[in-house]
């Protein structure tokens, strides 16, 4: 029997609240219910989401007690280069993470087996033997430059590059689990388990007597990710070899190769540009400014979880789509995922800037500070919610170029910003760079996919028409 939430509303409820919440309720079973593309979509988003949302407590609780048991300065130098690694990890994998996420669903659709067995099988082997050699770039350059960097971050940088190659395989794995629709082995390993393994082995390192130091912390991510990427490793490649075990492995690395290279640009950029901030930050302030600044970030991270949840419900539908020769459907699905970013992105927006302040307060001494921030950044995630996952739309339809364009653009838009804001606001002048950005971002990104896809990605507000199609 199917799960309705408005005949299940119809046993538990009296019956006038019960039919005054029918119309409400038989909307969400339509949307979230069925047993179409649109319905999987959905339950993927809003898995996704309370995945974001339980990863987003965990990492807070987490966050607050390596700050606490840090101080200041030790968690500032510990988020720096954690950060880092995270993003180098993540640019190592050259956009193959992203890029299964488009020919998965396309060979199967299509009935290409030997391809699909093939893009999985390179995917890993690539990633893998690339964040090798961006791990490899990274100790010689870091060795080569230690004297021009400060020397409390030196030690910290040469252990977090033992980690690249797991970040990276961890991030292949989560773009494998997506295109698969798989939410919680894409989600969960990353979000709700290495947060927990990074809290347990601190205190368990704490108790054990090690110093409370950025370079231990840096230990416990180390293994914490290792830890959780063999997981996803042993849950994931099982599951996925099924259906082609008999198949053999057809290997089209250039294809692959030409096509990833502008979503890594993608990638990269977005990457960048939603970590820049934190980074310049560290470049021309002290640990403990790029402390308060990253608790102030990390509290705004509820906002940024509809978008990224959304985006893991939505990109494979996109391919599917938009390489099933059916325009229509991919331009109405587009303007809804619109709707769904935005509205609860606005709202969640707003409860953080009623409980920021005591949050941060959390963190310890002086991180408050951090509150007004809020205002700002927040403004700039609402504007950039309002045209959706619209990257995705690009990147998942083939037009992965142009939108390599824009976010080059934009992250170099948020760059200058911050070289000429920061030496005179501070950490004010972060925030307003970052917010500044996301603006034109999302104001490229709606006039680009209008031009290329001829959809109207822009949030629908009641009472306008909002058509789907130019």
């Amino acid at each position: 029997m199917r799960f309705s939430a408005a005949s299940t509303a119809d046993r538990l409820l009296p019956e006038p609240l019960a039919a005054r919440a029918r119309p409400f309720l038989d909307r969400l079973d339509s949307v979230v219910f069925t047993a179409d593309d649109r319905g999987q979509a959905s339950r993927t988003s809003l898995t996704a989401f309370a995945i974001r949302i339980v990863s987003a407590a965990i990492a807070l609780i987490s966050q607050i007690m390596m700050a606490r048991w840090m101080g200041g300065f030790e968690y500032g130098i510990f988020v720096l280069v954690w950060t880092t690694m995270i993003i180098v990890g993540n640019l190592s994998c050259l956009g193959f993470h992203t890029s299964i996420v488009r020919y998965i669903p396309e060979y199967r659709e299509r009935g290409r087996l030997g391809e699909l067995r093939g893009v999985m099988a390179a995917s890993r082997a690539f990633v893998l033997a690339t964040s090798t050699l961006f791990a490899a770039a990274g100790l010689i350059g870091l060795w080569l430059f230690s004297d021009a960097i400060e020397s409390y971050y030196v030690v910290p940088f040469y252990l977090g590059i033992v980690c690249l190659p797991m970040i990276a395989l961890s991030d292949t794995l989560e773009g494998t689990a997506r295109a698969n629709s798989w939410a919680i082995l894409a989600l969960a390993p990353i979000y709700l388990l290495r947060p927990v393994l990074i809290l347990a082995l601190m205190g368990a390192a704490i108790f054990a007597g090690y110093l409370p130091d950025a370079k231990t912390g840096i230990v416990v991510a180390i293994v914490a990710t290792y830890a959780t990427t063999l997981f996803q490793l042993a849950a994931i490649a099982p599951q996925t070899g099924r259906e082609v075990r008999d198949v053999p492995p057809l290997f089209r690395i250039r294809e692959w190769v030409v096509v990833s290279l502008p979503i890594f640009l993608v990638e990269g950029f977005f990457f960048m540009l939603t970590n820049a901030d934190v980074l310049m930050v560290g470049w021309y302030m002290k640990p403990d400014d790029v402390a308060v600044y990253f608790a102030t970030v990390k509290t705004l991270a509820l906002v940024h979880f509809v978008y990224f949840a959304v985006k893991a419900g939505v990109a494979q539908r996109y391919a599917q789509y938009a390489h099933g020769g059916n325009p229509d459907k991919l331009a109405a699905f587009a303007r809804e995922t619109v709707a769904w970013t935005f509205w609860p992105s606005l709202a969640m927006g707003a409860a953080v800037l009623v409980i920021g302040k005591p949050m941060l307060a959390l963190f310890g001494p002086g991180f408050d500070a951090g509150y007004p921030l809020l205002f700002v950044l927040v403004a700039g995630v609402v504007a950039r919610a309002s045209v959706g996952p619209a990257e995705s739309l690009l990147t998942m339809s083939g037009n992965q170029n142009i939108c390599a364009v824009v976010y080059g653009a934009t992250l170099a838009l948020n760059v200058i910003l911050n070289v000429f804001l920061i030496p005179l606001y501070g950490l004010w002048g972060a925030a307003i760079s970052t917010a500044v950005a996301m603006a034109c971002e999302a104001a490229m990104l709606s006039f680009t996919v209008w031009r290329r896809l001829g959809i109207v990605m822009i949030v629908p507000f009641p009472g306008r028409n909002n058509m789907g199609v130019a």
